[in-house]
């Protein structure tokens, strides 16, 4: 199975933003991360683990945001995307055409909610 068929459109957002505003997105939407997309390109991702680590601080999202973007082509395989997530110790993976334009995004919870639909073999090494 490839990423193209199990990822998501991602929440993103193209402005710099306080903690405050991006956890009241996050939280009215039921998400997990943000994207923050420039001209079509993944600049930065934010999460909810990131938040709490500063919750009550003063900071704008540009400040604690992940910027070393880790991605992955919509015509990966899911063995090819948990490789990725396992190595990196990440849960998302926004997905990235090969002009490198945002597409998707998949995390553990997507293919965790497919796993009977792929070989639930390489789910557990």
């Amino acid at each position: 199975m490839q990423v193209k068929e199990l990822m998501k459109n991602p929440y993103v957002i193209d402005k710099d933003i306080n903690l405050a505003e991006t956890a009241k997105i996050m939280s009215s939407k039921s998400i997990g991360c943000l994207l923050f997309v420039y001209r079509g390109k993944v600049k930065g991702i934010i999460s909810e683990s990131d938040l709490l680590k500063n919750f009550g601080e003063n900071k704008m999202l540009s400040q604690i945001m992940s910027k070393n973007i880790i991605s992955i082509n919509p015509d990966e395989t899911i063995e090819g995307a948990l490789k990725l997530m396992k190595e990196n110790k990440i849960k998302r993976l926004p997905v990235v055409s090969k002009q490198k334009q945002l597409v998707g995004l998949i995390s553990m919870t997507d293919i965790a909610a497919n796993a009977d639909k792929l070989d639930g073999e390489f789910l557990f090494n």
